[in-house]
């Protein structure tokens, strides 16, 4: 699609439209193509990167700008850049039926990249292949949705599939060293936090080898460094405690 902006005859090419009704009116930003999935997941970051235009449009086709007053009264400001971030967060991308099958195809196979990136078998620690995990996503019907990040989906596909078939999260590994004044009380308020305890060294200092939830990562750290003021450690030994070769079913 390319379009005229009533303003100076630019010509705008490669445009992606995203449009957002409020209080009763259409807005309309021009967008490049590419670049609005990559701002809704957080990889680009720079707003003129995105938008081919900050003017806000009643109708990018037509080239017809909002008004100003309308835009005061639906968004509560006239600041376009706040306005077309509003837009791009909350407004809904068009797209022809082709090109959006596409796009969640491509999300589909990224969400269950992810997921076979990081689960394994609970039973026997390895992986499960990028194929196995598109099957059962298939089997539970999950329905890929657009204006969501592939990596805050893959969570909750993850959460769905424990429901049908076994799978976790792969545990990371961790050492942690704790003050042997705080490390008893400490303990026990990791404990919850903890699925495995490998190894256990109570010397001048207290020393533990454990797996965990990735989940539970910045709450033991935040732990470690507030209770211990410092004098604790944490270290990472592992991302993932997998044992080599796929899981097959």
């Amino acid at each position: 699609m390319s379009i005229f902006t009533p303003t100076n005859q630019i010509r705008l090419t490669n445009v992606a439209v995203v449009r957002m009704k409020k209080g009763g009116k259409r807005f309309e930003i021009a967008c490049y193509k590419n670049k609005v999935m990559s701002w809704r997941s957080g990889a680009e970051k720079d707003l003129d990167e995105v938008l081919q235009t900050n003017s806000v449009f009643v109708n990018v086709s037509k080239g017809q700008v909002a008004k100003k007053d309308d835009l005061t009264k639906a968004f509560g400001t006239d600041d376009l850049t706040e306005i077309c971030k509003q837009i791009l967060a909350k407004g809904e991308l068009q797209v022809s039926d082709k090109e959006r099958q596409s796009q969640l195809e491509t999300m589909f196979r990224d969400i269950a990249t992810i997921v076979a990136e990081k689960c394994v078998n609970p039973d026997t620690k390895r992986p499960y292949t990028v194929s196995l995990i598109e099957r059962a996503m298939k089997d539970i019907h999950y329905s890929v949705k657009a204006n969501k990040s592939t990596k805050q989906q893959a969570l909750e596909v993850i959460r769905q599939l424990k429901e049908t078939m076994e799978i976790q999260r792969a545990h990371m590994r961790l050492r942690l060293v704790l003050p042997a004044k705080e490390g008893k009380r400490l303990k026990e308020k990791l404990k919850p936090l903890l699925q495995v305890v490998e190894s256990e060294d109570f010397d001048e200092e207290l020393e533990m080898v454990c797996l965990v939830d990735p989940g539970c990562f910045r709450e033991i750290d935040e732990l470690i460094r507030c209770e211990t003021k410092g004098r604790g450690s944490l270290e990472v030994l592992s991302l993932k405690d997998v044992e080599e070769g796929d899981e097959k079913l």
